[in-house]
């Protein structure tokens, strides 16, 4: 089989509390692991998206609505469906780690940068699909 889940590939969650969320391929693990002998990757993702804005907005109404709160998850491939959009993830893959997960604290480090990382990509303008969320 064809390995098409690769780092940098953005894919939607299907099932779980994140269900129908976008998130993005950090690391992936084909074979498995010893703690997970199934093919898994570690996503990060959009909790929730920023809102829309309008040029009439304040400068400060607009900062507000462009939050945006991420999770960092460990998924099963067989609960993530990959689409065509990928993403660059330099500074989000220096934060998360496969020991991001041992302790809480550790992993509220790694949420505030991805959290820096993907508002300052959505400030920027770029991957617009990426901070939509998806219509049924």
């Amino acid at each position: 089989m064809a390995r098409f889940i690769k780092g940098g590939k953005v894919v939607i969650v299907l099932q779980g509390r994140y269900a129908g969320k976008k998130a993005v391929i950090v690391k992936n693990f084909d074979e498995g692991t010893k703690e997970r002998p199934y093919p898994h990757a570690i996503v990060a993702g959009i909790e929730r998206y920023p809102l829309k804005v309008t040029k009439t907005m304040s400068q400060r109404k607009v900062a507000a609505r462009s939050h945006v709160k991420p999770f960092i998850k460990v998924v099963n491939y067989a609960h993530l469906m990959p689409t065509r959009y990928s993403l660059e993830l330099e500074e989000i893959k220096s934060a998360i780690s496969a020991e991001t997960f041992q302790e809480p604290t550790q992993r509220a480090v790694a949420k505030k940068a991805v959290r820096a990382s993907l508002e300052k990509r959505y400030v920027a303008g770029k991957n617009k699909w990426f901070f939509t969320k998806l219509r049924f």
